[in-house]
Parts: C-alpha cells; structure tokens; sequence
C-alpha cells in the first residue's frame, strides 16, 4: 500500500489521468448510449417527466451528506495516517466514519422515503394526482441506491488515497450499463417500454458498480476494518469539521439539475424531459475535458498543500485552468453550430419525434456556453478543497442558489424551454466568476491570472470564426443531402467539424504570427516553472 503512496507522491499524475479520463470517456459514451435507448423507447413526455423528477428527492438525499464530496473529505484524513506510517490508524478512521455515514444515510432514506408524497407534489404543482402517485412510486424504488452511493465513496477515496484509480473508474460505467439492461429488459419481459424498467436498472447499477464493486477494489487496496474503533472516534470530529460546511451549504451547482427540473416542469409536459436531454449532451465534453484531470489531480493537489508547496499548488491549477478554457471554449463553439444535427443523430428515432429534437436543440444552443463554466469550476473547486477552503466555495454557492431562483422562473416563465437552460448559464457563470475572484484575491494566485485571461481572450475569435464556419457547412450539407435522415445529419456534423477545425485552427494560426511575439513579451514573466513531475497531470 505505501508503495502506491508513494507513486502517487511522486507525481505520476499523468497515468492516473489516462485511466481515470478512460473510464469517464466509457462513462459519457454509455451515457449518451442510455439517453438514446430511452429516448426510443420512451420519447419525451409527462411519463418521462415522472422519471426525471423520481431522481430529485434522492438526489438531494445524497447532497445532505456531501455525498458528492466523500472522496475529497476522507483524503486528507486517510493520506495523513498512511504518510505518518500510522495505517492502523488509517483504517480506524476509516472504519469510524463509514459506520457513521451508513447509520446516516439510511435515516434520511427513511425520511424521504415517508415524505415523499408532500415534497413531490410542492415541487411539482402541474402535476396531476396520478402523476405525483407514479413519480413518488419511482422515487421510492431508486431511493436506496444512495447508500450505495454514500458508503460506496468511501471505498472509492481509499483506492484513491492509495493511487489506484482504475475500478472507480468503472463504477459509473458499471452503473449506466444497469440503467440500459434495466430498461430495455423491463420492455422485451412486459412488451411495453416503461420508466420503472430504468428505474430499477439505476438501483441495481448503483449496488453493482458503486459499492459491490468497490468494496472488492478497496479490499485489493488493503482495505482492514477495524470492528473495536470508538463510536466516538478524533477522526469523526474531523471529518465533520471538513465535511460541515458542504453539507449545510446550498450551492447553486448541486441544485442545477434540480433547478432544471422544477422550473422545467413549470413550463409545460415534456420540457423537463427536453432540458434533461440537452444538459446531459453539454455535460458530455465538460467530462472529457476537464473531469479527469480535476479528480486525478486532487490528491497530488492536496499534497503540495500539505507539504508547503502553494506557489506550485496555484501554478498547476492555473495550468490546468489554461489548458480547460481553451478546450471548452472549443467545444462551445461546435455545440452551438451544431446542435440541432447531433441531437438528431443521437436521439431521433423510436418515439423521439422531430419537434423533440429541436425542443432539445434549442435548449443545448444556450446549454454550450455553460461548458467552459463547468470546466472552470472542476479545477478551481479542487483548489480550494486541496487547500481545505471548503467555506468559500460553500457560501458564494449558497448566495448563488439564492440569485438563481429568481432567475430561473424568469427564464422559464418568459422563454420556456431555452429560458431554462439560459437561467442555468447565467447563475452557474456569476458564481464562477465571483468564485474565481476569491480564488485570484490571494496574492499567492494572482500572478498567474493575467495569462489564463490571455488564453481565454485569444480562444475567443477562432471559437466565433469555427462555429460560422461549421454552421454554415452543415446547414449546405442538409440542404443538398436528400432527406433528414440519420446518415445525413451525421455527414453534415462530420463537415461541420472538418470545418470548424481548419477554420479555429487557421485563426489561431494567424492570431499566434499577429500577436505571439507581443504576447509572448505580456506573459514572459507568467511562465509555468513547475517541474516536470510536479505539472498537473504531468
């Protein structure tokens, strides 16, 4: 086990960021594979409204227990006692508070589970009495995959801890593989495709993938219980102390999807289903981009933390940062000229209609320009939280829920279904922006921040230049194909891309000859210094 430490502290951060980007690679391929199964089979409608708004009280169950930030808040914690030679001690903590959070979870399972039906039909008011009896039948099925989610993070931060990436990697995947089995062997069994079929998929995959799964990788890691550990053990107090803040805090990037799905169903049937189908495609190149390097890079950030190092530290987010905007900045120039074209080719068929594909392109128009804000915020969430600065991110966040609301029931009661997704922008980049302003405040940070400005101020015109170019390419593409079919709206995403390509490419280019040597003397005394193990993913 401390020879994979050591690995770890050793900066190979590279391979780490290979296996982790590999599986979210695999991860988003089935996930966009799920949404097309479900989209033929089930379409858009206020059925599949009901399975989008099952997932919420679960969801938010999740969220009450830093769910999603167990990895980051066990890490430190678990990485202290290895480095200290103290793995005795290690696996004490380890033992005290996944007990704990097991006791958690499934009290707050309990109470959802029982208040259900009040909480559905507040959230929900258009709905009808049958529909408010249906999504809490389907909330009620899936609601215990959040102890799988809960306990089984806690196996996946000590395979973390330990450098060992590859079978968490493969919890998400092992996941979506259950959602799709789920649903389509519900419809080849009953004869009639059914949300409750993905429903069950989802509960079986989380027990499967997140926890049965994780468990074996946690025991191959070295993982030893420790039955006689206090109940009342210093690492709880710890742990609560780093995980406090996450849990009472009400940030406006947990409740994005939640957001998306009340204000979704204000607007009409089917839209939260429409809007479910646009965030999950833009999420797909905020994944391959910035996600990998992000979960890879939080233990090696959280190490130059603990040994001193914060001027690396802040030069590898800011490498990272470098490197996130210009890709992102990218993929939403392509998603943007082509929506319309990929939605097509990757929903419309079965009983997805065409007026579901532009319902849905329409709301992924506005969704792209949210991927360069996702980005942003996977790498500078992991600085803070590196740096145990959990408060910052938690307080912006709450003051941006708090905004949001306002701004999404304008959106939504103004624009419909695009109004939504423009809500969701525009919340998501003001907190961005004021949480990188915290994050640059510190004197240490903002030496670097001139030149990720440079880098997003000259991704700008290739980014503007692509996107019209792809635009126009595939729309003279769909007019000389005959027929909107399939094969037609892939050929015209393909040309849209060539062009898209040859075009930023050429701008940037011509931009780099123009202003390179002039930018070059701007940011001459920005350069990145860090050593070659010690560059993130590097």
């Amino acid at each position: 086990m401390l020879d994979a430490v050591d690995r770890l502290r050793h900066g190979r951060m590279g391979i780490a960021a290979l296996v982790v980007g590999g599986g979210i690679l695999a991860s988003r391929l089935l996930g966009i594979v799920r949404e097309m199964v479900f989209a033929a089979l089930l379409g858009a409608s206020g059925t599949t409204d009901e399975y989008v708004a099952a997932f919420r009280i679960p969801d938010y169950a999740n969220y009450l227990l830093a769910g999603g930030f167990l990895t980051i808040t066990f890490i430190p914690i678990f990485s202290r006692h290895l480095a200290e030679g103290d793995a005795e001690g290690g696996w004490a903590a380890f033992t005290a508070i996944v007990r704990w959070l097991a006791v958690a979870i499934v009290t707050v399972i309990a109470v959802g589970w029982l208040a259900a039906p009040w909480v559905i039909d507040a959230l929900y008011p258009r709905f009808t009495p049958a529909q408010v009896a249906e999504t809490v039948r389907l909330t009620r099925i899936v609601l215990p995959a959040q102890f799988a989610f809960v306990v089984g993070a806690m196996f996946v931060a000590v395979q973390y801890a330990t450098g060992r990436f590859a079978v968490p990697s493969l919890a998400p995947v092992v996941y979506n593989l259950g959602i799709i089995a789920g649903g389509i062997g519900h419809t080849l069994v009953t004869g009639r495709p059914d949300p409750e079929g993905f429903i069950w998929g989802a509960l079986a995959g989380a027990f499967v993938g997140n926890l049965g799964l994780q468990i074996w990788g946690a025991r191959s890691a070295g993982l030893r219980l420790v039955p006689g550990t206090p109940w009342r053990h210093p690492a709880m107090r710890t742990y609560l102390t780093i995980a406090f803040p996450l849990m009472i805090g009400q940030s406006v990037v947990a409740f994005d999807e939640t957001f998306m799905s009340v204000f979704g169903g204000l607007v009409g049937e089917a839209a939260q289903t429409h809007l479910l189908y646009a965030r999950r495609t833009m999420l797909v190149p905020v994944g391959l981009i910035a996600q990998a390097a992000a979960v890879a890079a939080y233990p090696f950030l959280a190490r130059l933390h603990a040994e001193g190092r914060s001027e690396e530290l802040f030069r590898s987010v800011d490498r990272a940062l470098r490197w996130v905007l210009a890709a992102s900045f990218a993929a939403t120039g392509l998603l943007t000229a082509l929506s319309l074209p990929v939605v097509r080719v990757l929903y419309e068929r079965g009983n997805f209609t065409v007026a579901d594909s532009v319902a849905v392109a329409d709301a992924l128009f506005f969704y792209a320009f949210a991927v360069p804000v996702w980005g942003t915020l996977q790498v500078l969430t992991r600085g803070f939280y590196a740096q145990r600065r959990m408060w910052a991110p938690v307080v912006v966040g709450t003051v941006g829920t708090v905004v949001a609301v306002p701004v999404y029931w304008w959106g939504a009661t103004t624009f419909g279904t695009p109004g939504v997704a423009v809500g969701s922008v525009a919340s998501l980049a003001l907190y961005t922006t004021v949480l990188g302003a915290t994050w640059y405040r510190d004197p240490r940070a903002r030496a670097g921040l001139r030149a990720v400005v440079e880098v997003a101020k000259r991704a700008v015109p290739p980014t503007v230049l692509g996107a019209i170019a792809a635009a126009v390419v595939a729309s003279a593409a769909l007019r000389l194909a005959p027929g909107w079919t399939t094969l037609t709206n892939l050929l015209a995403t393909v040309l849209g891309v060539g062009a898209f390509a040859a075009t930023a490419l050429g701008v940037g280019a011509l931009l780099h000859d123009l202003l390179g040597r002039g930018g070059a003397r701007r940011t001459d005394g920005l350069r990145d210094v860090t050593g070659g193990d010690d560059q993130l993913g590097g």
